[in-house]
């Protein structure tokens, strides 16, 4: 049987409005060991901004932190999944628009985020992403929260 998004991606979503600070934002991904934060508008689902797009696309570029929201680190382009994708799929998505994290959408509604270490940890088990994210993806799928150390 082929494994699917659904089987591997974490439950577990923040979702701030577009209009959040920066600031509020990175307080949010450090509080909660997180990478990632689902951006909304309006109650609808615009995209996703990563620690990594806040430094690339904020910071680098000049911009007044203090300032600047959501909204101004988010992509233009929503590219999300559904829950039944393959991980194949899902992989070759990644690759072709050159992104690390995707948000799981299902009838309109973000229901998870499936990242790159997901996707490796589940071709091989030994890899060296499996014992840096193995703590992570062990929780996301037991709800055991007592191995949870850091977003992958």
């Amino acid at each position: 049987m082929t494994q699917t998004v659904q089987d591997v991606m974490t439950t577990e979503l923040v979702l701030c409005d577009s209009s959040t600070s920066l600031t509020d934002a990175a307080r949010m991904m450090r509080d909660r060991d997180i990478g990632d934060v689902l951006v909304t508008d309006g109650g609808e689902l615009r995209g996703i901004v990563t620690d990594r797009d806040i430094v690339v696309r904020c910071v680098a570029e000049g911009s007044d932190i203090s300032q600047s929201t959501l909204a101004d680190a988010c992509s233009a382009e929503l590219i999300s999944i559904a829950p039944d994708t393959s991980l194949d799929e899902a992989a070759q998505v990644m690759r072709d628009r050159a992104v690390r994290r995707l948000p799981v959408v299902d009838n309109g509604q973000a229901v998870g985020i499936v990242s790159l270490g997901d996707l490796a940890i589940e071709r091989d088990p030994n890899s060296a992403l499996d014992e840096l994210l193995l703590p992570r993806s062990r929780q996301d799928r037991t709800g055991d929260d007592t191995t949870h150390r850091r977003s992958s």
